[in-house]
This record gives structure tokens, C-alpha cells and sequence, in this order.
């Protein structure tokens, strides 16, 4: 993984986690005053901060996934290029796109287990502009990859 990469995720990473602190100092003030009122605002206000926080992890254990999954279908030659053709203002030629996207789709219907084939397929997503499927194809891609690397040890 490019360390590039990575620069601007850990800095959005850690302005959040400045955030929660900040928050989460604010909300302890809260709590210690003693009063119900307060003190169930700030177990509220807890309970959100909990969820962000699990909401992060999920997101750089799903990048760091990617990242892997990348790489190994890279050095397999099994990684779908971003060769299709491209307007004068760069967005992808639409019917291009859906024939690749076609062509994808039929690879996951043959092995819906495949791993690769899922992360592929996201990327026919992207390339169709549907990004909400191309994220659940990477987190399906991601559960069968980490699935079939627990079985392998």
C-alpha cells in the first residue's frame, strides 16, 4: 500500500477522533454534574459516539481488506483495468461501461463465491455509476476474502 494513500484518511481519521475527544470530554462534564437529566443526554450522546467509532473501524478494516484484495488480484493479473473510453471531460462512455458491467455480472452469477469476481463486479458498479452497489459488492468481496483466508490457515 502507497503511503500517499493514505494521507488524507488519516488525517480526516484523526480530526475525528480530535472531534470525539472533544465531545466525548464534554460529555464526561456532563455526566459527573449528577443531575438525570444530564446524565441521560450524556449516555445519549455516548451511544453516538460509540457508533461512530464503530462506523471508523468498519471503514479502515474494509480499506485495509480492499487494499489487500487489490494487490493479490494484481500480482494474480486477475484485476480489472480502468480502460474504458472516456469523454473530453473524462466520465466513462456509458455503454461501454455496460457491457463491461454485463460481462461482470455474469462472472459473479458462475461463482458466487469468488471473491475476485465480487470485486470486479464493484468496480462495473463504479464504472456505471451506481456507487451504492459498488460498496456492497466490496463489502461481499471482503466477508468472502476473509472467510476463505480463515479456512486456508
Amino acid at each position: 500500500m502507497r503511503v500517499k494513500h493514505l494521507v488524507a484518511p488519516v488525517a480526516v481519521t484523526a480530526l475525528l477522533g480530535i472531534f470525539l475527544w472533544m465531545v466525548g470530554s464534554r460529555v464526561a462534564a456532563m455526566m459527573s454534574t449528577g443531575e438525570p437529566l444530564m446524565i441521560a443526554i450524556g449516555a445519549g450522546i455516548s451511544m453516538i459516539l460509540v457508533a461512530i467509532l464503530y462506523g471508523m473501524f468498519r471503514e479502515w478494516l474494509l480499506a485495509l481488506t480492499v487494499s489487500k484484495m487489490s494487490e493479490q488480484l494484481h500480482d494474480e493479473g486477475k484485476l480489472v483495468h480502468d480502460d474504458l473510453p472516456r469523454s473530453p471531460g473524462g466520465r466513462i462512455d456509458r455503454q461501454a461501461a455496460d457491457e463491461q458491467f454485463s460481462d461482470l455480472r455474469q462472472q459473479v452469477e458462475q461463482q458466487p463465491d469468488d471473491w475476485g469476481a465480487w470485486f470486479n463486479l464493484a468496480f462495473g458498479y463504479e464504472a456505471s455509476g451506481d456507487r451504492r452497489r459498488a460498496r456492497s459488492a466490496l463489502r461481499t468481496a471482503a466477508q468472502l476474502y476473509r472467510t476463505q483466508n480463515k479456512a486456508s490457515r
